[in-house]
This record gives structure tokens, C-alpha cells and sequence, in this order.
């Protein structure tokens, strides 16, 4: 049986060309997703064997799809495909259970080998990537702990993005009362007071694209 495969990227050209990539070395696309939301709810329907996810999506950023699918989907292996190669991004894809990591300008090169690494047990990061990262992840340098919960995650990156609290509450499906409560929590833990600070944590968290 070949592999079974479900793309999550916010631009349609770039899923179209890995389906292509993909399906010419004998593997199976067989989902699609825009954003984050979408492939949450796609990927646990279809269940893939592995899902290639890309970092920056609006609504859920990459990074938190995979961690949620880590706790409701735990079969599928999530790859990380992004142009983002610095440490931090790194780090926080293997923190959220991804099993790989390959940067979108060695696709290629990187992707196929990826997919079959995953699925054979391994953890794949693309070798032009600094062992740092890794060695920083394994060695526990880096804190395991996230001040902030999946839904502060998910309103920080929908402020980010620009988004009014009443969008948000309306997004997320809560009240306007639930999803100040949500923004004024955040900014305590992060000791954060301005929503211009909050855009560029976002930012440096890699939840949004500067």
C-alpha cells in the first residue's frame, strides 16, 4: 500500500506542486488544507499516515495543528515544511511532537526522503539545518514548559493577524466576554502591554509572518 499523505498549505500552488512532487514517487495525497482549523479537522477525519504542514497558516499556525493532532490523531506523523530555518522554529516543531522538519527551498531534495524516514520510526530534520537546534532540543537546553495554553496560543496569533477581539470571539466560536478574558490573561503571563509588542512576539514565536 503506498503512503498515505495530507498537505497543509495556505497557498494552492505550492499543495499542487507537492501533490505532484509526491504522487510521482508512488506516494498518496489524499487531503488538503488551507489553514490550520481545516487541516485539524480534515486530518483526524482521513487519517493519513503523514501529514506535511506548513508553519505560517492563518487562523492555527502549523506548529499548534501539530501539537493538537499529536494529542487527538497520535498515528499521524507531521512533517514540518517551512521557509523559516532558524533554531527557535526548530525547536518548537520538535516540542510539538513533529517527527520531521525540511525547509521548502530543498523540498525537492529533503521531502520524499522525510516522509519515509517518519514512517519508519525516525526523526528527520534537513541536514542544511544547524545541528544546534536539534542537539539544544535533545539535550532539554531548551524549557519544555509554554506559559501559554493552545487557546491563548490561538487568540495571540489571531491578534497578530490583526484581528478585533469580537473577530476573534466570532472565529473561535466563544463570546466577546471569553475572548478578552483569553487576550487580557496572555498579555499578564507575558508581561506584555501593548498589542504592538504582542504582534511582535507573535512574530518572534513564528505563530505569524513579519
Amino acid at each position: 500500500m503506498p503512503i498515505r499523505v495530507f498537505l497543509a498549505d495556505d497557498h494552492a500552488l505550492i499543495r499542487q506542486g507537492l501533490k505532484t512532487l509526491l504522487e510521482r514517487q508512488g506516494f498518496q495525497v489524499v487531503g488538503e488544507a488551507s489553514d490550520g482549523q481545516e487541516t485539524l479537522r480534515s486530518a483526524e477525519r482521513i487519517q493519513p499516515d503523514v501529514a506535511i504542514v506548513d508553519i505560517s497558516m492563518p487562523f492555527m499556525n502549523g506548529l499548534d495543528a501539530a501539537r493538537e493532532l499529536k494529542k487527538s490523531a497520535p498515528n499521524i506523523r507531521t512533517i514540518i515544511l517551512t521557509q523559516h530555518e532558524e533554531d527557535q522554529y526548530v525547536t518548537e516543531a520538535l516540542r510539538a511532537g513533529a517527527k520531521g522538519f525540511v525547509l521548502k527551498s530543498q523540498a525537492a531534495d529533503d521531502l520524499v526522503h522525510a516522509i519515509r524516514e517518519v514512517c519508519r520510526g525516525s526523526v528527520y530534520v534537513s541536514p542544511c539545518i544547524p545541528r544546534t537546534a536539534v542537539e539544544a532540543y535533545l539535550s532539554k537546553r531548551y524549557a519544555s514548559a509554554d506559559p501559554l495554553s493552545g487557546r491563548e496560543r490561538q487568540v495571540l496569533q489571531l491578534v497578530g493577524e490583526g484581528n478585533s477581539t469580537k473577530d476573534i470571539a466570532s472565529q473561535l466560536g466563544i463570546s466577546v466576554k471569553t475572548a478578552e478574558s483569553h487576550r487580557t490573561r496572555l498579555m499578564k503571563k507575558l508581561d506584555i502591554h501593548e498589542t504592538a509588542s504582542l504582534v511582535r512576539y507573535a512574530i518572534r514565536r513564528g505563530l505569524i509572518e513579519a
